[in-house]
């Protein structure tokens, strides 16, 4: 046996986007990543932010010896971090957490992978921040691991035909996964639940012969952000949609950057109803280096702004009430958090608060200024031409046999388009 691949330089879990700088929670009370001893220093270490304080601040967690840097880490919802290395031809796991001056560490077990895999990653962090899992791609099938939060170690949870990238949570009890499934030369989006064994379900199928990605979901509004060729074949564009919505997925202009690969990161939550008002933080990387894009559904135009100093580019979080913040780490200040407010109405500017190193204003560095381009008709992607009538949520397809069925006790997500909650959107 050995070890899966683990590539530095993208992440499969953002649609093959470029790496974060830091990984949050989901409630977004710690962040953490891996940083370098001294100026220009060569050895790397786990670091833990406390983001939900008065003041933001950092603990190193060193271990015996320097990490690699393809070693993954997550936060934990208890402020320990779990990191995830290769060594011996084998996945190890173990949590990390401060001792006074030095690093406890507890030990979790290990995966070891087929010498076909592809690769081993962990998942986004999920909500509640009591377990971990991980993703092991192979080139017929895709392993879910459990990391922690379990018994006995790693446990197997559920093998899913096809291989899976990807990787977005649709609830906040961690019970529904979305991942990207490549079957048949497609890249189609279905569900994994967590608590039906595994089943199996499709989620996102814009046409039959589009590849179709999920990248952000905000489980209060129902909002998701998608990447698929289906209005531009063998161009991917970036999309919106509702979970559930009768109205197709959407393609505005204003998020076609040239020359740029344009990356979602961050949902404003707590827009219960109002998917099309969520605020939306972007990734934008161009020839002039990255820089942060605002964007609501309901507003045709993104905002562009300078990425503050230091920012540990693509890691943010939104703030019910709107603020965005960005975790930041210069010399002068190792541990920081940039904010920025987004626009209560559409159309009106994205004043930042007061924070060091922020500016107002459109146009960041390379960005495109002036108005931006409305959503036209063409921008809609076909109706999903894989369903049939209406059937149990998650099994599209199947036909109504009875004149009022019984409400599941737990709502499951179902493919876009399909079930009646066109009312919620506006746009």
């Amino acid at each position: 046996m050995t070890a899966c691949a683990i590539e530095p330089s993208a992440d499969p879990g953002n649609g093959g986007g470029p790496r974060a700088g830091c990984t949050i929670t989901a409630e977004g009370a710690y962040g953490a990543r891996l940083a370098r001893s001294g100026e220009g220093g060569d050895s790397w270490y786990p670091e833990r932010w406390t983001l939900d304080g008065p003041e933001p601040y950092a603990v190193p967690l060193p271990g015996n010896q320097p990490e690699e840097p393809g070693t993954e880490v997550q936060p934990m919802g208890d402020g320990r971090v779990l990191v995830h290395r290769v060594a011996a031809g084998r996945h190890v796991f173990a949590l990390l957490y401060p001792t006074g001056p030095g690093t406890g560490e507890l030990p979790l077990g290990a995966v070891e992978c087929p010498a076909d895999a592809t690769g081993l990653r962990l998942l986004p962090p999920v909500p509640g921040g009591e377990r971990a899992y991980a993703l092991a791609a192979g080139p017929r099938s895709t392993v879910l691991w459990q990391v922690a939060g379990g018994a006995f170690g790693p446990e197997r949870v559920a093998e899913v035909p096809g291989r899976c990238s990807g990787g977005v949570w649709l609830d906040r009890t961690g019970r529904m996964l979305a991942v990207d499934r490549e079957t048949g030369g497609r890249t189609k989006a279905v569900v994994v639940d967590l608590e039906r064994g595994g089943e199996v379900s499709p989620l996102l199928q814009i046409a039959p012969d589009s590849d179709d990605r999920l990248l952000l979901a905000d489980p209060d509004s129902g909002l998701v952000l998608i990447r698929s060729d289906a209005p531009s074949p063998g161009r991917e564009r970036l999309g919106w949609g509702v979970l559930g919505s009768t109205l197709p997925v959407r393609f505005p202009e204003c998020l076609r950057l040239p020359d740029c690969v344009v990356t979602p990161f961050a949902v404003q939550p707590g827009q219960v109803l109002t998917p099309e008002r969520c605020a939306v933080a972007l990734r934008v990387d161009g020839a002039f280096g990255s820089w942060v894009g605002v964007w609501r559904p309901a507003d045709r135009q993104v905002r562009h702004l300078p990425a503050p100093e230091g920012w540990l580019t693509g890691a943010g979080l939104w703030t019910p009430d709107g603020e965005l913040r960005l975790p930041c780490s210069t010399p002068r200040s190792p541990c920081g958090v940039a904010r920025l407010a987004a626009p209560d109405v559409p159309g009106t500017g994205g004043e930042r608060s007061g924070e060091p190193g922020e500016t107002g204003g459109q146009g960041g560095p390379g960005g495109p200024g002036g108005p931006a381009d409305s959503d036209k008709p063409e921008d809609s992607a076909p109706e999903d031409s894989v369903s049939g009538a209406p059937g149990e949520p998650g099994e599209p397809g199947a036909t109504d046999t009875s004149a009022a069925a019984p409400a599941p006790a737990q709502p499951r997500p179902v493919p876009l388009q399909q079930a009646p909650l066109a009312r919620l959107v506006t746009k």
